[in-house]
């Protein structure tokens, strides 16, 4: 089966590979697009993992003002200043900032929530009705679904990405990874709403 030159060039620049690695990957994936993406996806995270452990010490700090009632500043740190200064980096700074805007999550990650506010809110559920004679094992286990649940919609790496519901922010981000051969993470943000505290 040929495969056209187009997607070839598709495929490259959605995930960054080389135009021997794209073609390859679409002809393993006979031809569907979507599956070669998929794949290459799988690869990139991958060594995106590998890429974890090295230090990102540059950057941008990134705003976003929504009609002037909502600003957002945060700060994405990269490997390297080349990186930071790529208009792929400074889309995602952009579309991070947006989503922090839209969805208001309370942390960057599970890491950075309190032992305090995660202890509170158990003993809140642990208290609740629905959990009234159920077996200490089995409440227990629903209270940590709930604890996963409740802090993944505060937590920005877990909030589904505005832009694409079906991957999180922590994928996105991933994906930035794979894309830019860097080591990408999202180091603080704040945002500031007309009237709230």
């Amino acid at each position: 089966m040929a495969i056209s030159i187009d997607e070839i060039k598709r495929l490259r620049e959605l995930t960054g590979v080389g135009m021997t690695d794209a073609k390859k990957a679409l002809e393993e994936a006979g031809g569907d697009f979507d599956a070669a993406l998929k794949e290459m996806r799988k690869k990139g995270l991958t060594k995106a993992e590998k890429r974890g452990e090295r230090e990102a010490r540059q950057g941008l700090v990134g705003t976003y003002n929504h009609d002037g009632r909502i600003g957002v500043v945060v700060e994405l740190n990269c490997e390297t200043d080349f990186v930071a200064r790529n208009e792929i980096f400074q889309d995602l700074v952009k579309d991070v900032a947006m989503h922090i805007a839209a969805s208001n999550p309370q942390y960057v990650s599970s890491e950075d929530i309190p032992a305090e506010a995660r202890e509170a809110k158990k003993q809140e559920l642990l208290a609740s009705d629905a959990l009234k004679g159920k077996p200490a094992e089995m409440a227990d286990k629903i209270v940590e679904g709930q604890l996963g649940k409740y802090f993944a919609e505060l937590c920005l790496l877990d909030q589904p990405f505005i832009k694409n519901p079906d991957q999180t922010v922590g994928d996105y981000v991933k994906d930035h990874n794979a894309r830019l051969g860097e080591n990408i993470l999202v180091r603080r943000f704040h945002r500031i709403a007309l009237g709230e505290k």
